[in-house]
């Protein structure tokens, strides 16, 4: 289970070395949100299943209940962050950003 859990680290690493150069190279804030997603989500998801998976290495309760309850937190971030990331573009909206164009 070791070398599984640091699989899905190191994939989470991946994820969210992907998702800050992205914030850092795309050109305006509307098409910043999408990787800033994606890191949230898919970062999160691995590096979080990964130390469930590293806590579960040995069997007991203490440990399935603390896996129990990463699992949770990946759940809520699941449900929150796309709801976080659509209320910060529609705010973008309504304050009157305009989407970036190549002149």
């Amino acid at each position: 289970m070791g070398v599984i859990s640091f699989v899905l680290l190191l994939g989470g690493l991946v994820f969210y070395a992907g998702g800050s150069v992205g914030i850092i190279r795309f050109p305006d804030v509307y098409s910043r949100l999408h990787p800033a997603g994606k890191l949230d989500t898919m970062g999160l998801f691995m590096t979080m299943s990964g130390m469930a998976l590293y806590v579960l290495s040995d069997w007991s309760i203490s440990a399935l209940l603390t896996a129990l309850k990463i699992m949770l937190i990946v759940v809520f971030i699941f449900i929150t962050s796309p709801t976080a990331t659509h209320a910060m573009a529609d705010a973008g909206m309504r304050a009157g950003l305009v989407h970036w164009s190549r002149k």
